[in-house]
């Protein structure tokens, strides 16, 4: 597959050299801001419930440094995962959360994002987690497939609704009674 933009076109192929799987570092966050920003687009997630931005690297990074990864072959980024774990109050269960994973796009189903996954499993799973939560659109099917391939089953809909308060407000013509 050709790459889809020309400064990708000097990175290695994963399947050229090892991806190496790490902890994210405060070095790597402009390239994942601008990974994301390329996958996670208004057309991707219209509903903005959850938004791609550089507050979302931060926070994570700043709360769960540990379960913020980055694939990598030749120094070069290829991919990250955003992850963090949730207690609930009065549950003995703690749950994973798998926030973002995000792979070039020049890239996806070469198994960089497998990689990613399974690195973040391995780590949650070492922290206690006993259940890993993901959520994408329900019309998102190679995120579905990708999820289905790692284990994950148990498809739950949510209902997400919107109300625009800068719409103008339709006037309603009210008849006379006569």
């Amino acid at each position: 597959m050709e790459p889809l933009n020309p400064s990708s076109s000097d990175l290695p192929s994963p399947k050229e050299e090892t991806v190496r799987i790490r902890e994210m570092n405060i070095d790597d966050f402009p390239k994942v801001f601008h990974i994301g920003e390329e996958i996670f687009t208004a057309e991707y997630s219209q509903s903005l419930y959850r938004t791609w931005d550089e507050y979302e690297i931060t926070t994570l990074f700043n709360s769960d440094n540990e379960l913020c990864l980055v694939a990598e072959t030749g120094g070069k980024i290829l991919g990250f995962a955003l992850g963090t774990t949730v207690e609930k109050h009065n549950s003995p269960w703690k749950y994973g959360y798998l926030v973002w994973l995000g792979v070039r796009t020049d890239i996806q189903q070469a198994g960089v994002g497998s990689e990613l996954f399974k690195e973040i499993k391995r780590r949650m799973k070492e922290q206690g987690v006993r259940i890993i939560m993901i959520d994408t659109s329900a019309n998102n099917q190679a995120a579905i497939r990708f999820f289905h391939k790692q284990g994950f089953g148990d498809i739950q809909a949510h209902v997400y609704m919107t109300l625009n308060l800068a719409r103008k407000k339709k006037k309603t013509v009210r008849r006379k009674k006569t």
